[in-house]
């Protein structure tokens, strides 16, 4: 066997057989394996002489790299339980737990220290706290860039979505399947890998390597976590595209850079508005914005005394909420710059339309009501007056900033004291400034000048210079316009990222959050080689990132790009992101070892 390894320098699989005495070998072929025993056979191999760095990095499956790093239902408890429905496998990793329908459930149950599984229709913002805490989660609909896929796999945790076979009524706390009926606290596993559901419970085992990282198990005792370290050594000295990480809080800033992050591609800002009891200053905010816009459009149009008086109270509302926010975004920006100690930060403003931070159900309406003293009629109202046809499509994004500009000048203003305070402190900083959904570009060169004055104002206030912080202002490329009108954005941007989770959404016409309903048919067909939103449509969405490349850096040479969209984390399309010149992807915290290893495979074929 040493021979034929020597030989094939690989792992041999052999048939053989001994007659009278003799053996006689009848075969042998490279031996199929776990991306465990792959990882440690390849470095076993290096060590031997067997085989170079450069062979080691290429023969490990990035796609299953992920693998390492997640919890795993234990294989004989997989194959006694019985399979309820499967889904897509939209965060790797197992996880079993009692069912709870509802944000608020999952927290409950989990302060008592029972393990759940958040069991959604689909997940919104609203639900963070509860995701959260859940040891899994399971949604009956959405795709692989779904809420629920998307931050499941932020936090590691791991995630079945799009299960469309479940009937969950979240009000009666019930979910049926297979001809089952499941209540609240009830067992249930999902293996991420798979995209199974299991009635019962069934065992989970931890993965080593973060054992290791968080620091509950010694270096020295795995040999699984040292082969870890080692490969993805060698694969940082071949690849070229840097590799940073999509994450919202401190604590995934940290795991992320524990796992080799370089920097923070796509920070959200988003969900920050969730945490504590910051969202009732923010929902203050959403109640007023509108009528304060109507006023102070009339009072533009013809000024009088009359329509100030009606303005000032609204108003006073309106700034008062911001006001309550500022020193709270401040705060968590300032958490995550420490997390990253030096490291570059690109801090996405306001993305969201504003109906995704109100209850959207009649008990959750009257709950706000209550909270904060004020008709549940007038929630009602404001939910009514905030509905769109097309949501994605409509008041978001840079959208927002350009129709309420104080609550982007709110962020600039956060970002930029956080940065200041640090830099006080003796914490290095980059912040990166990015303003979403832009498609023309007089709406980059609108917004960037009114970040530019909020942050010359708070270095005027804070007696800085201007070049203490180096700060960047760019965009994200998302609508397909943008990427072809990518010369004139980029004069007003430092970087581009791309968002290509929405500009596969517009470039395709598929809604992301539908699209799983027959996104495997399509594959099945032939019309998709892989679902769109998992690995990049190189011809379609690619072609757009290749033009946005080409015409971006003609018009600014040193122009900055890279992808936080959910491809920046797949092996293929990072392979599609190198050919390009991108200079960085970002993904998910558990995707960065991944991202690390498919970047570096992506130069060695290049060469």
């Amino acid at each position: 066997r040493n021979r034929l390894e020597r030989h094939y320098r690989d792992m041999q699989d052999m048939e053989f057989t001994i007659e009278n005495g003799t053996l006689y070998m009848l075969q042998t072929r490279a031996g199929k394996r776990t991306v465990f025993a792959a990882l440690n056979a390849a470095v076993d191999m290096v060590k031997e002489g067997l085989i170079d760095r450069r062979e080691a990095v290429s023969r490990i499956p990035a796609a299953s790299f992920n693998q390492l790093f997640a919890p795993v239902l234990d294989r004989k408890g997989k194959e006694a339980a019985r399979l309820l429905t499967r889904g897509l496998n939209a965060s790797p990793g197992g996880a079993s737990g009692r069912i709870v329908f509802t944000a608020e459930d999952a927290e409950s149950w989990a302060s008592r220290g029972e393990k759940v599984v958040l069991c959604r229709l689909e997940t919104s913002p609203e639900d963070i706290g509860g995701m959260a805490v859940a040891k899994g989660i399971l949604t009956a609909r959405g795709g692989m860039t779904s809420h629920a896929a998307v931050v499941a796999r932020g936090m590691g945790t791991p995630c079945v979505a799009g299960a469309s076979d479940l009937r969950i009524d979240s009000r009666a706390k019930v979910l049926e399947c297979s001809g089952v009926r499941l209540g609240e606290g009830d067992l249930i596993a999902i293996d991420g890998f798979t995209g199974e559901v299991f009635l019962g419970e069934v065992e989970v085992r931890p993965s080593e390597i973060v054992q290791v990282l968080k620091g509950m198990m010694p270096a020295s005792e795995s040999r699984l976590y040292a082969n870890f370290a080692e490969l993805v050594g060698w694969a940082d000295e071949f690849r070229r595209l840097g590799v940073r990480t999509n994450a919202d809080t401190p604590r995934d800033a940290e795991m992320a850079v524990l796992f080799g992050a370089e920097g923070i591609g796509l920070c959200r800002t988003e969900h920050m508005f969730f945490e504590g009891g910051r969202i009732v200053s923010f929902r203050k905010l959403i109640l007023v914005a509108e009528e304060v816009k109507r006023l102070r459009d009339q009072l533009a149009a013809a000024p009088s005394q009359e329509i100030e008086e009606k303005l000032a109270g609204p108003l006073a509302t309106y700034n008062e909420a911001l006001a309550e926010l500022l020193p709270l975004q401040r705060g968590d920006f300032e958490g995550i710059f420490k997390a990253l100690d030096g490291r570059p930060c690109t801090i996405r403003l306001l993305d969201p339309p504003l109906h995704e931070f109100l209850p959207q159900d009649e008990a959750g309406q009257r709950e706000m009501a209550e909270a904060m003293g004020i008709p549940v009629e007038r929630v009602r109202r404001t939910v009514e007056s905030l509905h769109e046809f097309n949501p994605m499509l409509g008041l978001r994004g840079c959208r927002l900033g350009l129709v309420y500009p104080e609550v982007s000048d709110m962020q600039v203003r956060a970002i930029i004291e956080a940065a200041i305070d640090c830099m006080e402190s003796g914490t290095a900083v980059h912040p990166e400034i990015m303003i979403p959904l832009v498609g023309h570009p007089a709406e980059l060169e609108i917004s960037r000048s009114r970040a530019q004055a909020v942050i010359d104002a708070v270095f005027a206030e804070r007696k800085v210079a201007p070049d203490a912080i180096p700060y960047r202002i760019g965009t994200m490329i998302e609508v397909p316009r943008a990427a072809v009108d990518a010369g004139r954005v980029a004069m007003h941007a430092d970087f581009f990222s791309f968002g290509t989770n929405d500009l596969t959404q517009m470039g395709c016409g598929f809604s992301r959050d539908d699209a799983g309903r027959f996104l495997s048919d399509y594959v099945k067909m032939g019309i998709y080689e892989k679902d769109p939103f998992a690995s990049i449509d190189t011809e379609g969405v690619g072609t757009l990132v290749s033009l946005a490349v080409e015409r971006g850096r003609a018009a600014k040479p040193g122009l900055k790009l890279g992808v936080c969209g959910e491809h920046g984390g797949d092996p293929a399309s990072i392979r599609f992101f190198h050919s390009v010149g991108l200079d960085y992807v970002s993904c998910s915290p558990y995707r960065v070892p991944v991202a690390r290893l498919a970047a570096a495979q992506a130069a060695l074929e290049a060469e």
